[in-house]
C-alpha cells in the first residue's frame, strides 16, 4: 500500500478557543501557543484527524493520534503518521502499519545552503552538490534527510549522515534490510516540495509496481475547527523523483 499525503492551508481565523476534540497532551501543548502559532498547531491537529478519516473511512470526530508526538494513530489503530508544516500550510502522511516520514518546504526557499552542506553533509554529498550549485537540488537532499529521520524516529543532531544522497539521487541509509525495503519520493505541489520516505510492507511482493502517493489538498478548517468532513480541492502536483533506499553497508567508499 502506498502512503497518502494530505495538505491544508491553515485558517486565518482570529478565534483561538481550544476545540474540545484535542486529546490531553495536545491541549497541554496548545495552551501556551498564541496567535499564528496556535492557528498552525490547531490546523495541523485538525488535519491529522481529517487524514485518518480519509484514509480509513471513519468519521473525523472518531479519529485521533496517540498521545505525545503524532507518529501513530490511537483510533483507528495501526496507522503511522508524519506531520510537517511550512509557510502557512500543513501536511500529514498516513501509512498503514509501515513507517513513514514527511517533509515540506517552499520551493522558493533560498537559504545559505552551501554552509549547511560544508558543515553537516558527507564528503561525497559536498562534492556533487557544491559543484552543481543548485539550491533546489540541495532542497531535495535536505528534505530527503528530514523525512528519513522522521521515518526512523531520530532527530537531526548527529544523524544527518545516516542517509547519504549520491549524484543522480542514489540513496543509501543505515537502517535498511531486504525484507522491508524503504522508498523515497519528491513531489512538487503548488509551489512546495513535498518529500516522503516510507517502508513498504513485509507482505508486499518486491516486484509489485510502485505508484506515486496520492495527494489530497483539503479545504482549510472552519473558524471553530469543527471536525466535519473536509472537501478536497483541486491542486497542481508534479512528480520529481522516486528512488529506493539501499543499505549503507553496500557502499564502496
Amino acid at each position: 500500500m502506498t502512503p497518502t499525503v494530505w495538505l491544508c492551508h491553515q485558517t486565518t481565523s482570529t478565534r483561538f478557543e481550544l476545540p474540545p476534540w484535542l486529546n490531553a497532551s495536545e491541549h497541554t501543548r496548545a495552551l501556551p501557543c498564541q496567535g499564528t502559532r496556535r492557528a498552525e498547531f490547531l490546523s495541523s491537529r485538525w488535519l491529522i484527524r481529517q487524514a485518518l478519516a480519509g484514509a480509513s473511512g471513519e468519521a473525523p470526530s472518531a479519529c485521533s493520534p496517540s498521545a505525545g508526538r503524532p507518529t501513530e494513530s490511537q483510533y483507528p489503530p495501526d496507522w503511522r503518521l508524519s506531520l510537517s508544516h511550512s509557510n502557512g500550510i500543513a501536511a500529514c502522511a498516513t501509512n498503514l502499519q509501515g513507517e513513514v516520514g514527511l517533509d515540506i518546504e517552499p520551493c522558493q526557499r533560498r537559504p545559505n545552503w552551501q554552509k549547511v552542506v560544508q558543515r553537516w553533509f558527507s564528503p561525497v554529498e559536498q562534492e556533487w552538490l557544491l559543484a552543481q550549485d543548485d539550491a533546489l537540488e540541495f532542497l531535495k537532499v535536505w528534505t530527503l534527510k528530514e523525512a528519513w529521520l522522521k521515518a526512523t524516529a531520530r532527530g537531526i543532531a548527529g544523524n544527518l549522515q545516516t542517509l547519504e544522497v549520491r549524484r543522480g539521487f542514489e540513496l543509501y541509509g543505515d537502517q535498511c534490510d531486504s525484507a522491508r525495503p524503504w522508498q523515497a519520493c519528491c513531489i512538487y505541489v503548488d509551489g512546495f516540495l513535498v518529500t516522503l520516505v516510507y517502508r513498504r510492507l513485509a507482505t508486499e511482493a518486491p516486484e509489485t509496481p510502485l505508484t506515486w502517493p496520492p495527494i489530497r489538498l483539503l479545504e482549510p478548517p472552519l473558524d471553530d475547527y469543527r471536525l466535519t468532513p473536509a472537501d478536497t480541492l483541486d491542486s497542481l502536483w508534479e512528480p520529481l523523483l522516486q528512488r529506493p533506499i539501499r543499505s549503507m553497508a553496500s557502499l564502496d567508499r
